[in-house]
């Protein structure tokens, strides 16, 4: 190469640059062209294959997203084994560069990680189940490790030291990592404790009055469970909420059939009467309305709805509790259906002569 430099006619002391940066050039050149190369020709052959096969897990593990990251470490190796016969007369500019090179190399391997385990999300579409979830919450431990490992290592690049010896000083730092880690840690701790015991997953139904939440789950990580409240809007908490306080999982409810109602109506004892064979106005009423209820087409009558005295008299009344299951498990339709029932309940017990208990206040003491 020296030689057909010369004959450009450049002087001698400027053919060993000239050499240098044809050098570079070519290995950037061919470090470029090999990621290129394998960017258009080897992701798209392997993603032929995965797609041919019946598996679903190499689909998801061998996807675009992962093979693209991959390729872009390929250039580095390139330009570490090139990096020798390069620059083999200058080794401080041969260090800095393998330097660079390392640190990109661990970025670009580190990254490929994360996409990969990404990609174990698309396994956990819909419901999660248990099993899923613990795999969800392992996905997300081993990021933050990734990320951890990859500061590491590039600390010791940039100082030209062993990773092993950073490694082993960070037992002195521990209290500082576990203080500035400890949302994570509470996170993880409350995430399996949540897992394990089955008591959340993705698509379930939650209410948590401390937080104003009461919707569907629809992410869960470590330091966070994202609600869609039924009026589309966002209610963020963290698993450690969850967990030591108070949530309801409407979940059981949607998976069986109808939802359960129980409303008490207080009557005057005033207005109960006995009519001449014996009967008590009040008595009647509790069976028409068992009878009504099971004929309701918005009500589960093979669940047997029941009218029934719920307590011992009160200063407010007679008490008389109704029981019942309703078809519609949906907010807006659960409510309209107790509200249409309920109103008819209020309204009918004036054809058996009961009067609903209502305190009356004197305005003028």
């Amino acid at each position: 190469m020296e030689k057909m430099i010369s004959l450009t006619g450049l002087t001698t002391e400027y053919v060993p640059l000239v050499r240098y940066a044809i050098l570079v050039m070519l290995a950037f050149l061919l470090a470029w062209l090999t990621g290129w190369l394998c960017r258009k020709l080897l992701v798209p052959l392997l993603l032929k294959v995965a797609r041919k096969t019946d598996a679903k897990w190499d689909d998801v593990v061998l996807n675009e997203e992962v093979l693209n990251s991959a390729s872009r470490i390929i250039p580095a190796i390139v330009i570490w084994t090139l990096l020798p016969h390069v620059f083999y007369e200058y080794p401080q500019v041969e260090d800095i560069v393998g330097r660079l090179t390392a640190i990109y190399f661990t970025f670009m391997t580190i990254r490929t990680a994360i996409v990969f385990i990404d990609s174990f999300k698309r396994l956990a579409n819909g419901p999660r189940s248990t099993r899923q979830q613990y795999l969800y919450t392992l996905c997300s431990v081993l990021k933050i490790l990734m990320i951890f490992v990859c500061v590491i290592v590039v600390v010791a690049i940039i100082i030209d030291k062993s990773p092993a010896t950073l490694f082993a000083g960070l037992g002195a730092a521990s209290a500082v990592l576990m203080l500035a880690f400890q949302d994570t840690i509470k996170g993880l701790v409350a995430g399996i404790r949540l897992t394990s015991n089955d008591m959340l997953h993705i698509g379930d139904w939650i209410t948590v009055p401390s937080a104003g939440a009461n919707g569907k789950v629809e992410e869960i990580s470590l330091t966070m469970v994202k609600i869609r409240n039924f009026d589309n809007t966002i209610v963020t908490v963290t698993p450690q909420m969850l967990v030591d306080g108070a949530f309801q999982n409407w979940e059981g409810m949607m998976e069986n059939e109808g939802r359960k109602q129980v409303r008490k109506v207080y009557y005057d004892f005033r207005s109960l009467k006995v009519d001449e064979d014996g009967v008590a106005n009040i008595t009647k009423f509790r069976q028409h309305m068992e009878q009504w209820l099971k004929e309701h087409p918005k009500v589960i009558g093979e669940k047997n709805p029941l009218v029934k005295l719920a307590e011992a008299p009160q200063p407010s009344g007679c008490c008389v509790e109704f029981v019942f299951w309703l078809h519609a498990q949906d907010v807006i339709t659960y409510e309209h259906d107790t509200s249409d029932i309920m109103e008819y309940i209020y309204a009918k017990g004036v054809d058996y002569g009961l009067q609903i208990y209502q305190q009356v206040i004197n305005n003028n003491q």
